[in-house]
């Protein structure tokens, strides 16, 4: 048998059971060409009726895998698309980097047991893990981001399909599991997958204080993006506190609304009262 046909068959039975894939070359790329120029925004072949957007073609209908890889005559393996519910881990081995034993880390640290789920063998030595998680929940592609040999492949992102020829070899549902339904991905290591909730806004009618030179003051602050919070909180400390040298604006009142603006943005108090502090001694501020 073919890879061609190998791949086909294996496709048309992962769409049976309602997964939607799509032909990928021995390359482990999308085996056919975009139709549009770079720049497109084309999402799948639903939308412009033409083949070639990768996992923006994948389908679950037999028949439409069929026609996809008729226009791939030297595809060798299949996608499978990660639709939302369907989270992939792809535990690399190679280059002195084992996610496999990144992942058992984690799962000892943060007391978690890894399911044994339908797990892919990759020719290099590694594997790919098939979790689901709750309807709604969006996880992002990530790379190395859980750690060494770790990739997350979620949302508009595929795994390889068993039965798949790379130029590494095959691969191949795990020996001792064959398949079995993908499990839900335990609660603690979805929690490390997903980003770290964006910090509370300090709501405008609580930004206004009794100084309009300070209020002016904490809208740039507020404005701060993650690199560079500190270094706008320390420039507005340093405005505020000449403020306060001055006689135009009470001690107590700048402290309290720099440090209170800080936190809002994702800053400890602690390392707030410490940055306000340190530009106090710079600007000299004794009220």
């Amino acid at each position: 048998m073919s890879n061609w046909q190998q791949a086909l068959d294996n496709a048309i039975n992962a769409a049976r059971l309602g997964f939607g894939v799509f032909p990928l070359s021995r390359n482990k790329v999308p085996a056919i060409p975009s139709p549009h120029d770079r720049g497109h925004n084309c999402k799948g072949m639903a939308q412009c009726g033409s083949p070639g957007h990768g996992v923006g073609d994948a389908t679950t209908v037999p028949a439409d895998v069929r026609f996809l890889f008729e226009q791939a005559p030297r595809a060798a393996g299949y996608g499978v698309a990660c639709d939302g519910r369907l989270v992939g881990l792809d535990l690399d081995r190679k280059n002195g980097v084992d996610g496999i034993a990144t992942l058992n880390q984690l799962a000892e640290r943060y007391g978690f047991t890894i399911p044994r789920t339908l797990t892919v063998c990759t020719p290099s030595g590694g594997l790919h893990l098939w979790l689901t998680v709750p309807e709604g929940t969006v996880v992002p592609n990530s790379v190395g981001r859980l750690g060494p040999g770790i990739d997350v492949r979620s949302t508009r992102g595929y795994l390889v399909g068993p039965g798949s020829m790379g130029k590494a070899g095959e691969y191949r549902f795990h020996p001792s599991l064959g398949y079995t339904e993908p499990l839900p991905c335990p609660p603690e290591l979805l929690k490390l997958m997903l980003p770290p909730p964006a910090p509370a806004r300090v709501q405008p009618a609580l930004l206004r204080t009794r100084d309009a030179a300070l209020d002016g003051l904490l809208r740039v602050l507020l404005g701060a993006q993650e690199g560079d919070r500190n270094s706008k909180l320390y420039w507005a400390s340093c405005k505020a506190w000449a403020h306060v040298a001055d006689g135009h604006l009470n001690a107590s009142d700048a402290e309290r609304a720099l440090v209170g603006a800080a936190v809002s943005l994702g800053l400890t108090e602690a390392e707030a009262q410490r940055t306000v502090a340190s530009a106090r001694r710079t600007a000299g501020a004794t009220r």
